[in-house]
């Protein structure tokens, strides 16, 4: 069905190509109360908008004055509408985040060192201290003071 939906014009201001949105009944209602409920997350609403406005003809540009979005949004959301439906168009990918520099056994290894006593000639542990401590005990290969110090902090040990 998408396919259907799908076409190719000139934008006038860019030259660019761009996908025509066309909402069924349904859909503009689905919008339209998703628009006027007021407990909708801020992007979701905003890519309503467009899409209303979309499927009311209006250029990017018009689009673009009215919501104060940038083209490119107003571009992504129309494609995503066309290739990928009506709840893709609306709704965000889930986004990957960064892999954890430390697992469970080597925070452990890290909160245990950091809660017992100083080296000799110390008062405290500092974090650089933690870090070489770590790569001495081969628990890692390398780590920073300032990986040390956020996963310290989000475990929060009591160091005396």
């Amino acid at each position: 069905m998408t396919w259907l939906r799908y076409l190719r014009l000139k934008n006038e201001d860019t030259m660019a190509k761009i996908y025509r949105v066309t909402l069924t009944d349904d859909e503009q209602q689905q919008l339209l109360d998703l628009t006027s409920k007021g407990q909708t997350k801020a992007r979701r609403l905003r890519r309503a908008q467009i899409l209303l406005l979309a499927d009311q003809q209006k250029t990017d540009k018009q689009i673009k004055d009215a919501l104060t979005v940038s083209i490119a949004t107003i571009e992504r959301t129309r494609k995503r509408f066309v290739l990928e439906g009506f709840e893709a168009a609306l709704s965000e990918k889930p986004r990957r985040g960064k892999d954890p520099l430390l697992d469970g056994k080597q925070e452990a290894h890290l909160v245990a060192q950091a809660c017992s006593d100083a080296p000799e000639g110390r008062t405290s542990w500092t974090m650089q201290l933690l870090a070489d401590r770590l790569i001495e005990l081969d628990i890692v290969e390398t780590i920073s003071r300032e990986t040390v110090r956020r996963t310290l902090k989000k475990t929060r040990p009591s160091l005396g």
